[in-house]
């Protein structure tokens, strides 16, 4: 809608303006910008708030921003939300799932062949006037095994990608996976820590993977093998892993995530894996190319493009998912409520006792909530007057609708 106003936080790549200003949406406000609550009442009319991954939506800040009516994640994770919160209140978060996968896929490819190189200390002693020209500690990817941790879309990117190197790829998911190429399933992490020269980690962050790489795990893996980390900070036990490389039990690392992040550039950034050898430290830049936040931008604009003119919420990470047609004729209106017996009953009623004829009607529930989407011949004032009765159903969460449209 043309009175929808848009906060975009962090550099969100421009590609999303551009989505925005497409569709009409043109009260756009860019701030490079992370924002907390004491910036919560400068963007108070705020209707839906574009972040990135350093600001974090807490339940205070959202309480902070009354008329905000969605949340889009310009990134992969959605871990800086509060998605309870935000769906207690009625609020969808976006995200952009894929967008970044070939940038992490071809990142962690350079990674594996800068450490079976050892291509950082010589590096680091060619800066230093040193000539270290010895094959000694130096491999070729090909005929090594790489294990995968986490058999999804990066996952399974990077697969491909090993395998036309001539690496043998294995796999460890905890749900069934279709294989691509050549890759082989294992049972079980420990076997394929066992079995792997490099073991790459793809999992997203709950509280099965926290700490998933321990000591213990750390200390089977196949002596002289490499551990990379390009996906969630709390995978790793990094004390572990730093003792592991000086005790020589590894060959070396490659982290871009960490568990405690700083928030801005200017912030020190501290790690226990600084200054050991053939260990690559990145700043958590796996989807840092312009081709996946130009993606991501992309991305999440039509999502939220697609929920503040249609009201429909596929994509939505933390709440009922309706796909919907664009509107023909009449107003939409939008019902978000608890989920219990009675509600869709008392929606219906309140058009019918109105003489007001339902063009089309959806509902989505998840458990706890529900979402019902009600296409109706009505026009200003009557749909405001309904939307205020719809307001006063018990366990309404959230309402709104989409301005008539003349048939």
């Amino acid at each position: 809608m043309p009175t929808d106003r848009i906060v975009l936080t962090e550099n969100i790549a421009s590609t999303a303006r551009q989505v925005f200003a497409q569709a009409g949406l043109d009260d756009v406000q860019v701030l490079s910008h992370a924002i907390g609550l004491p910036d919560a009442s400068r963007i108070a009319e705020t209707n839906v708030l574009g972040i990135r991954s350093r600001t974090k939506i807490t339940a205070a800040l959202l309480d902070a921003l009354p008329q905000l009516t969605a949340i889009g994640c310009f990134s992969v994770g959605t871990n800086q939300v509060d998605l309870e919160s935000a769906r207690a209140r009625g609020l969808p978060v976006f995200n952009a799932p894929f967008s970044n996968t070939r940038s992490v896929a071809e990142l962690t490819i350079g990674e594996i062949v800068m450490l079976l190189r050892r291509i950082l200390p010589r590096s680091a002693s060619a800066h230093a006037g040193g000539w270290d020209k010895s094959a000694s500690g130096s491999f070729e990817v090909r005929g090594k095994t790489l294990g995968i941790v986490g058999y999804g879309n990066i996952g399974s990117q990077l697969s491909n990608l090993a395998e036309a190197m001539g690496m043998r790829v294995i796999f460890h998911d905890l749900t069934d996976k279709l294989r691509h190429g050549n890759t082989e399933p294992v049972e079980s992490l420990e076997a394929l820590l066992a079995a792997s020269d490099v073991v790459s980690l793809h999992v997203p962050e709950t509280p099965g993977t926290h700490g998933l790489m321990d000591a213990d795990r750390i200390r089977s893996m196949k002596p002289g093998a490499y551990l990379i980390n390009n996906s969630r900070g709390t995978v790793v036990d990094l004390d572990a892993l730093a003792q592991a490389l000086r005790d020589g039990r590894l060959g070396g690392a490659a982290i871009d995530v960490f568990p405690v992040e700083p928030t801005s550039n200017a912030e020190r950034f501290v790690s226990p894996l600084q200054g050991l050898p053939n260990v690559i430290l990145t700043p958590h830049i796996g989807g840092s190319t312009e081709e996946a936040q130009d993606r991501i931008g992309a991305e999440v604009a039509r999502k939220l493009v697609d929920y503040a003119q249609t009201g429909s919420t596929l994509g939505a990470v933390n709440f009922p998912q309706v796909q919907l047609p664009p509107r023909l004729s009449g107003a939409r209106f939008l019902h978000v409520h608890r989920n219990v017996p009675g509600v869709l009953g008392k929606i219906n009623a309140i058009f019918s006792s109105r003489a007001l004829n339902i063009d089309a009607q959806y509902l989505q529930t998840d458990g706890e909530f529900g979402y019902v989407v009600v296409d109706a011949s009505v026009q200003l004032p009557e749909a405001d007057a309904v939307l205020q009765a719809l307001r006063g159903i018990d366990g309404t969460v959230r309402t709104r609708h989409l301005a008539p449209r003349a048939a």
